[in-house]
Order: structure tokens, then C-alpha cells, then sequence
């Protein structure tokens, strides 16, 4: 029946840093950018490598998300990586702070977390 994850929508709070944080740092490709004048609004369609897409949205005066501590909803969005420290030590080099890596003790696989602009958490996790 489901097959797969089409897309994540995110709401940032400053379009053209998510917009950078997503594209240049984490190297994702736009597949559409857009302006909704009439909601004043941009939306970005970005490709993941699997085929999967984030939809980037910003809309003026939206509330911010409840993050932490572990607030209902969305808990945090996972990039699965080929490896974890190269990686992490790739976006701390752009500036991104990246908590230490940790072991999964289920699945014994490698895994960290950071955040993006909005302080949404993104998690690198081994594959």
C-alpha cells in the first residue's frame, strides 16, 4: 500500500537562510522554487538523492515550533549517510554545531543529531 516517504513540508522562519542551509550545506538540489503572491509566500521544492523531496515553505508571522523538551508531533527528520563522522565533521567545518555521535544500542549503527536554521532537529544516521 505505502511505498515510500514523498516529501517533508517544512515552515522556516527566514526563507533565503533555510534556503542556503538546505541547498549549499547540505548540497540538496532545487527542483522548483516558487512565489506565492497571494500568501506571500515561497515554497521550495528540494530532491533528496533517494528521490524524495522537502518542501521548504515560509509564511509571515508563523509560530515558532515547540522543540524541546519532547514536545508532540514530529520529533525530528533522519538523513541516512554513508558515514556519520565525515559528515558531521563536514557541517561543523560550515559552522553547523552537531551534538557527539552516539551509538544506536539496537541497531548498533552510528548516529547524531544537528539542527537547521529554525532549530528543527535533522538527524545523520549510518547506512
Amino acid at each position: 500500500m505505502l511505498k515510500s516517504i514523498h516529501h517533508v513540508a517544512i515552515i522556516c522562519s527566514d526563507y533565503e537562510k533555510s534556503k542556503h542551509f538546505y541547498t549549499s550545506i547540505l548540497k540538496l538540489e532545487i527542483v522548483a522554487e516558487n512565489f506565492r503572491a497571494a500568501r506571500n509566500s515561497f515554497k521550495l521544492d528540494i530532491k533528496l538523492p533517494d528521490g524524495g523531496q522537502i518542501e521548504l515553505f515560509s509564511f509571515p508571522n508563523s509560530p515558532a515550533r515547540p522543540s524541546f523538551p519532547e514536545a508532540q508531533g514530529l520529533r525530528h527528520l533522519a538523513f541516512c549517510v554513508d558515514s556519520v563522522e565525515d559528515v558531521a565533521q563536514y557541517l561543523t567545518s560550515k559552522g553547523v554545531e552537531v551534538e557527539p555521535i552516539r551509538v544506536d544500542e539496537f541497531t548498533n549503527k552510528k548516529f547524531t543529531f544537528f539542527s537547521d536554521p529554525d532549530g528543527l532537529p535533522l538527524e545523520l544516521y549510518q547506512g
